[in-house]
């Protein structure tokens, strides 16, 4: 199974650019996959590669359930501890 993740573009430069997936923590991945990707723009991410433009608008819901699927996981793991 593979996975790609929406991060917002914070920093450029040349073919590599910082990235924050909404957690504030800072990522470099390459960006020579894509044409036109500007400071502030949202990119898929997969395995360090921006491999798509995303709408601000669905990055933001699509981080927004990432968020929701790591604390319920968080909370899962909590209960399972204590069993």
């Amino acid at each position: 199974m593979c996975l790609a993740v929406p991060a917002k573009v914070v920093e450029i430069a040349g073919d590599s650019a910082k990235v924050d997936f909404g957690s504030g923590v800072l990522r470099e991945v390459n960006i020579a996959l894509l044409e036109k990707v500007e400071k502030g723009n949202y990119v898929l991410v997969h395995a360090g590669y921006a491999i798509q433009l995303l709408d601000e608008k669905e990055a933001e819901e699509t981080l927004r359930l990432w968020r929701e699927l790591l604390e319920e996981a968080e909370i899962v793991g909590v209960e399972k501890d204590e069993d």
